[in-house]
């Protein structure tokens, strides 16, 4: 369908909102002027509305196949676009796992059978993701495996490591690590700090994510491979990160936003939705996140969407998986609490959403101009509401910003020119 998009503020390259007409015709951004004219065009009112890039997250967790009761393709997708994200990437922690081209075959025609918006399907660095046979990346690379990850546990043989990344340099593929040394994990279910300690828990150190971090930075040098940091949580890895960079290693880092919003102390009482991994750390640590994406040595915001049902949350603190959801909260949670306190510009924030992660792994998407992908969200930066997971289109509920107040919640998402969320109804 063909679309005119009426009177949407959009930023400027140097920060300013500009009042503008968007033309969309076969998929594409054709024209972005004042009062466009068209024919047989159908014309979506957004007066008063940012008309952002799609955002770009490339840290979801869909769990499809194996783990449909927590998540589809299809429930996380129409999640993701409600809030307003086009092109997501999801971890290949599922069941089976994508490590063969055979399953990675079956997934891609699951997404494409049942996707709203651009799903980038990881494959595992090794077989089921156990840490010991590295898989035929090759293979895996040419059947559309957008990058190599055995998230959700980190490879603890260095040697393995190493020769995956070496065979990802060979095939100009990127290594995602979720970074955990197992030996220093300690049976832990939070950080060991102050909240572990006050309720006994057993908690796991800043140095179990560090030091795999300044393991990998090494060898990812010497391999001469992308290698790209999950979910870094600590200031210990922050430094690694800013070290290995400065040495001209090519490291990028994400960082997700309950790691800038909370820390520790932010825990109340036993509640296993503040249960993630990484897990909230010290306040300390908290800034340094911060501190570390204002100076470029993180390089995008990624959501690390985890949905769990409400009966495995229940589980209490010990026992409850790791995760949290993230996709339908982070603009609105980031803009309120960052943005509108004058932390970050709506400019910095945009950016780590569409363009940093798309630069960071050279995609061709997060921008918004003539003749690009007509992926786009128009968010209400005015309107203030409350976040309530009852309202959520994941399957999971799982949340520590319940009864938040933001503002900045999408009005409409489009993909491809297809209107695919849409607050008022009528999605196509």
């Amino acid at each position: 369908m063909n679309w005119i998009i009426r009177n949407a503020h959009i930023l400027t390259k140097n920060g300013d909102l500009e009042k503008v007409d968007v033309k969309v015709e076969d998929k594409k951004i054709i024209e972005i002027g004042q009062e466009i004219k068209g024919d047989h065009h159908q014309e979506f009112q957004a007066e008063g509305l940012l008309l952002s890039p799609g955002f770009v997250d490339l840290h979801v967790h869909l769990r499809e196949p194996g783990g449909e009761h927590k998540e589809t393709i299809e429930t996380g997708t129409r999640a993701a676009a409600k809030g307003g994200f086009t092109t997501i990437a999801a971890m290949p922690n599922t069941r089976p796992v994508p490590d063969s081209v055979e399953n990675l075959q079956s997934l891609n025609e699951k997404i494409t059978e049942t996707a709203s918006i651009r799903v980038l399907p990881y494959a595992a660095i090794t077989e089921r993701q156990i840490g010991k046979t590295i898989n035929d990346l090759s293979s895996l690379k040419n059947n559309g495996a957008f990058a190599f990850t055995d998230d959700g546990v980190g490879v603890q043989s260095a040697g393995t490591m190493f020769e995956a990344m070496k065979q990802a340099a060979d095939i100009g593929a990127s290594i995602v690590a979720h970074c955990e040394e197992n030996t220093l994990i300690y049976g832990g279910a939070v950080h060991e700090g102050t909240f572990s300690r006050e309720h006994d828990i057993p908690g796991i150190p800043s140095i179990c994510e560090a030091v795999h971090i300044a393991r990998d930075v090494l060898l990812a040098e010497a391999a001469g491979v992308h290698y790209h940091v999950c979910h870094i949580s600590t200031k210990e890895s922050v430094r690694v990160v800013r070290d290995a960079k400065k040495a001209g290693i090519n490291v990028t880092a994400e960082v997700t936003p309950h790691h800038l919003l909370l820390s520790e102390d932010d825990i109340p009482g036993l509640d296993p939705n503040f249960k993630m991994n990484p897990p909230l750390r010290s306040k300390e640590d908290r800034q340094a996140l911060i501190e570390g994406l204002l100076d470029g040595t993180i390089d995008f915001i990624a959501t690390d969407h985890a949905p769990h049902t409400e009966e495995e949350k229940s589980e209490g603190m010990q026992l409850a998986p790791f995760g949290i959801v993230g996709l339908e909260t982070a603009f609105p949670l980031l803009y309120t609490h960052f943005v509108e306190k004058e932390v970050f510009t709506l400019k910095q924030l945009i950016d780590w959403m569409t363009i940093k992660p798309s630069s960071a792994f050279n995609l061709p998407f997060g921008l918004l101009e003539v003749g690009g992908e007509a992926d786009f969200t128009l968010i209400d930066l005015k309107k203030q509401k409350l976040i309530d997971p009852a309202e959520f289109l994941s399957k999971g509920k799982n949340t520590p910003f319940k009864e938040w107040e933001c503002r900045g919640f999408p009005k409409a998402t489009f993909y491809q020119g297809s209107l695919v969320w849409n607050e008022g109804g009528n999605e196509q």
